[in-house]
Parts: C-alpha cells; sequence; structure tokens
C-alpha cells in the first residue's frame, strides 16, 4: 500500500533508525511513547489488521520479535505489556497490523 506509513518505513522512503530489522518484522521507537520504553514491532508485509492476518508464519514473526526485543534490552526482568489494537474501536490508528511493546512502568488493568 504506497500511502502506508509503515510500508513506506519498511522501503526506505521515510529514513528511522531500526531497533531490529530483517526480512519478516523491523522494530521502531514510537513517535507517541506512553512509557519509558515504547517500542512497535510491524511487519514488513502489509497487513491491514489483526483481524486479517491469518498467516502463522507472520504471527509467529511479529510475538517472537517483541519477546526477543524485550529479553534483549532486559525489559524481562521488570515486566513489559504488549498491545495490538485492532480498528477503530480497538484504538488502531495506522492501518498496518503492529505490536506495541510497553516497559518502564506500571501498568493499570483494565488498560482502557
Amino acid at each position: 500500500m504506497s500511502e502506508c506509513v509503515f510500508c513506506k518505513i519498511a522501503k526506505g522512503d521515510i529514513p528511522v533508525e531500526f531497533v531490529h530489522k530483517d526480512e519478516a518484522v523491523f522494530v521502531i521507537k514510537d513517535l507517541n511513547p506512553q512509557a519509558p520504553t515504547h517500542l512497535v514491532i510491524i511487519p514488513a508485509q502489509h497487513i491491514e489488521s489483526a483481524a486479517e492476518l491469518n498467516d502463522p508464519k507472520i504471527w509467529s514473526s511479529i510475538m517472537g520479535c517483541a519477546v526477543e526485543t524485550a529479553r534483549r534490552l532486559g525489559l524481562d526482568k521488570e515486566g513489559f505489556r504488549m498491545v495490538i489494537n485492532t480498528g477503530e474501536q480497538g484504538g488502531q490508528t495506522v492501518p498496518h497490523i503492529h505490536l506495541h511493546l510497553l516497559s518502564g512502568r506500571i501498568f493499570g488493568w483494565p488498560p482502557g
């Protein structure tokens, strides 16, 4: 999708500092952080939302990258939260599936 900001980042049209990047997924810092550590794990392939993702390999890439990134950064010591917003009512603002990895503060429940 040519207008998708995450697709533009994946193609290199928008320069960013990657926390991680491989052929399947990339990780960037959130531009509007909601916690001391707030990263976004994004599949390189454009898929609009979690409701449209049926490929277990892509799910595995997203979740595996999130957990490995948390471990590599030492976030697993105190804890972290992973969030996937889906659709307008679910809080999704970019129409490309992505996972938020948050850490560095206490998170309340329920979340929203």
